[in-house]
């Protein structure tokens, strides 16, 4: 059997490094993308691997609603489990991803045992729907 997957997207290396080392930690391999644009390809080439996909909001190219809502659209993926990390807290934009179906949202600063919560109760979820 395969290993678990999941794809850390974020523009900032430090970040994408910080947010993969968390996922690592709880056994999963790591895809890594720094943009949108980037990530839906990778997304797309290893659709059936990739368990959740963790991803920056404001980043180059695509942002992280823009992947989001192409992932919402695409019956490949769907139903994946979508986790958003911003530094913005602005009611509108929490909102916003919120009406395009994100499954949980995390404000930086943020720990890898908030990572860890926040991955485990998506999962939790997604399993029992």
């Amino acid at each position: 059997m395969s290993a678990k997957k999941a794809l850390v997207v974020d523009d900032m290396n430090s970040m994408r490094m910080l947010v993969s080392k968390a996922v690592k930690e709880m056994g999963y391999e790591v895809i890594a993308a720094k943009d949108g644009m980037e990530a839906w390809e990778k997304l797309i080439e290893h659709a059936g691997e990739i368990t959740f996909v963790i991803s920056d909001w404001t980043m180059p190219n695509w942002t992280g609603l823009e992947l989001l809502k192409n992932v919402r659209r695409d019956p490949r993926v769907s139903n994946m489990p979508f986790l958003m990390l911003t530094a913005e807290a602005e009611a509108a934009q929490v909102k916003e991803a919120i009406e395009a179906k994100v499954d949980a949202y995390i404000r930086k600063p943020f720990t890898p045992a908030i990572i860890r919560e926040k991955v485990e109760q998506v999962l939790a979820k997604k399993a029992a729907a």
